[in-house]
């Protein structure tokens, strides 16, 4: 059987590259006769670079200004005059130091993501991809907007830049910045905001959306996208940028159709199997297309939170926890790659290829 293993990252435990490998290791060991398709996949999130920069280009490094004020060195992709960026290379999770408290989402900030777009920009870029996901803060791009103002000199000239540029925003996250299903409510817990935080982050957001609205006499706040990566969605369609599904913009670079075609099942995972995933994540839209061509879809996933007709209208045909493997979300975590190895490999002790229309 042709297997084509197309995982996202797992949060910060693993990188899309590496669930690949994991995922491999452990399939190959109980089926060394099925043909493998390795394609990390990237919804714009943390191992995006990684993934656009298996189809060309070169991977460029830059010394920016991390989510709390110390420097970091962040990897970027130049591939002509194509650039990728990725928001979590400079505000991800990963680089706080330690878990998040309700003082580093008040303190972070997207500067860092704003010095990496001058310096594509100096590279001689004329479309920028930034991929959106994994950040730590939630300051709805202000510090982004403030790092390009600083970097041409104002605001006015890093705007006038900007125009001569296509400015894409991949993700697949729909949210606007305020509200219910904004940015702070829904993205602020899982970056350490208690609920006074994540009540003095929507206030701030709602004063920065009125500084946006100002300027661009539009409401961006409340445009799709606007929430991704704690509000850099917003600032970055402020500037001009387009919002592109970073799934869709993987599986263009990667020739995804290509490799479907050729498939007979398709093994794909991320951290969280939840509702979030229902909206146009990477996972879904990976087992929609599987789908349309009649192929299966095996999920492995740090959680599995889906109910069985959730799965079965987004067509996956069977989805694996890896805390229900490991015994616990601690061990899934400090040995993620062994536990997904050894997933892997039960998943293809009991798989039923029958059962998938194989």
């Amino acid at each position: 059987m042709r297997v084509m293993i197309a995982p996202d990252s797992f949060g910060e435990t693993l990188t899309a590259v590496e669930a690949t490998a994991a995922i491999a290791a452990g399939w190959s060991a109980v089926r060394p006769d099925d043909q493998l398709i390795e394609a990390p996949q990237s919804d714009g999130g943390p191992g995006f670079v990684d993934v656009v920069a298996a189809a060309g280009g070169t991977v460029r490094t830059a010394v920016v200004e991390g989510p709390l004020g110390a420097d970091v060195t962040a990897r970027w992709l130049l591939d002509g005059t194509d650039a990728y960026l990725e928001s979590a290379q400079a505000c991800g999770l990963g680089l706080l130091g330690g878990p998040p408290t309700p003082r580093t989402a008040r303190d972070a900030h997207s500067r860092g993501v704003g010095q990496l777009v001058v310096a594509a920009l100096d590279a001689g870029a004329s479309r920028i991809v930034v991929g959106l996901g994994g950040s730590s803060c939630t300051d709805g791009g202000r510090g982004l907007v403030e790092a390009l103002a600083q970097g041409f000199g104002s605001a006015d000239a890093a705007v006038a830049r900007l125009r001569s540029v296509e400015l894409v925003a991949a993700s697949d996250v729909e949210h606007p910045l305020l509200g219910e299903h904004g940015a702070a409510r829904v993205f602020g817990p899982q970056k350490g905001a208690d609920p006074d935080t994540v009540a003095f982050l929507e206030d701030r957001n709602a004063a920065w959306a009125g500084q946006l609205q100002r300027v661009t006499a539009r409401e961006v706040a409340a445009e799709a996208g606007a929430g991704a990566a704690g509000g850099i969605g917003a600032a970055l369609l402020a500037l001009g940028a387009t919002r592109e599904s970073g799934a869709h913009v993987v599986a263009q670079r990667t020739r995804q159709d290509r490799q479907l075609a050729s498939a007979q099942l398709v093994i794909t995972g991320e951290g969280r199997l939840d509702q979030q995933s229902l909206r146009g994540k990477l996972v879904i839209a990976l087992a929609a297309a599987a789908r349309r061509r009649s192929i299966g879809t095996l999920v492995l996933a740090g959680q599995v939170l889906l109910d069985p007709a959730d799965l079965d209208s987004a067509g996956i045909d069977e989805a694996l926890s890896l805390v229900d493997h490991a015994g616990s979300v601690e061990l899934a975590m400090s040995d993620a790659y062994a536990q997904l190895r050894d997933l892997a490999a039960a998943a293809a002790r009991g798989w039923d290829g029958a059962a998938a229309g194989q």
